[in-house]
């Protein structure tokens, strides 16, 4: 048989439900951070000062990154927000509001920003370092699907559901083809799709008991991959997370940052 005949009879992809209700545990996530050391900046090394971009996930919005914020400003980041309610609008239209926010704060300071992804926010971020590679000096994707943006449990795939018909009846709908689809149409998809530049850090952390994304599409050759324990949702809140994440944004840049205009 052909490889092209095997592929056509290849068995679909089973319906995996994910396990929303252990995503509960979030909070012993939560509660492991409140104790721990790298809460207070200790063991870890210390930051650059350099703009660190934070992206939420699907149906989350900047708040759900705060703590995170708090934290990267105690180690010696600069924490930034891009404005996020939700992070459920068209994702080319959120790259764009992305890219802006990044291209100002590498204009001003001329130096490379750092983007931490939580989720959908590592997909944004994927994106964007494909994009625009000059502006991105190192990309952390917290639990981001990077193989496929549609890796995830049917109850997450049935939100996305919803959320794709609501667009398909707002004013610019003709210029959707597709949204929120692995097929969609739009430069996002291109971009997402498309090789990783070699000049910027990934950072890949994943969790096996992740109960909304599928673990394994988090893990991909060309990005330092690196596997914590905990929930899907816990990962913004998560200690072996933030060392990682620590321990990502302290490597060298790959190349060298612009220079101020």
């Amino acid at each position: 048989m052909t490889p092209a005949g095997a592929d056509r009879d290849r068995a679909p992809e089973r319906r995996w439900w994910g396990d929303h209700l252990g995503e509960l545990r979030w909070q012993l996530d939560a509660a492991r951070l409140l104790a721990h050391p790298v809460l207070r900046g200790r063991g870890v090394p210390g930051g650059d000062g350099r703009s660190v971009l934070l992206v939420p996930g699907f149906l989350a919005g900047d708040y759900t990154l705060a703590t995170m914020a708090i934290w990267l400003r105690t180690i010696g980041y600069r924490p930034r927000r891009v404005g996020f309610l939700t992070n459920t609008d068209c994702s080319e239209r959120a790259l764009r509001r992305l890219e802006a926010r990044a291209d100002a704060l590498v204009d001003g300071r001329g130096q490379r920003v750092a983007v931490i992804g939580h989720s959908r926010g590592a997909h944004l971020g994927r994106a964007l370092a494909v994009r625009r590679p000059k502006l991105v000096s190192h990309l952390v994707a917290l639990g981001g699907g990077l193989s496929s943006q549609m890796a995830v449990s049917a109850p997450t795939a049935a939100a996305v559901a919803l959320v794709r018909a609501w667009h398909r009846h707002t004013n610019d709908r003709r210029d959707r083809s597709g949204c929120l689809r692995e097929d969609c149409r739009c430069s996002f998809t291109r971009d997402y799709s498309a090789p990783f530049p070699e000049s910027v850090r990934l950072t890949s952390i994943y969790s096996r008991r992740d109960g909304v994304v599928r673990w394994e599409s988090c893990v991909v050759p060309y990005a330092d991959n690196v596997e914590v324990r905990g929930t899907h949702v816990g990962l913004a809140v998560n200690p072996d997370a933030y060392m990682a994440i620590a321990s990502a944004l302290a490597a060298p840049s790959i190349g060298r940052d612009p220079t101020p205009a």
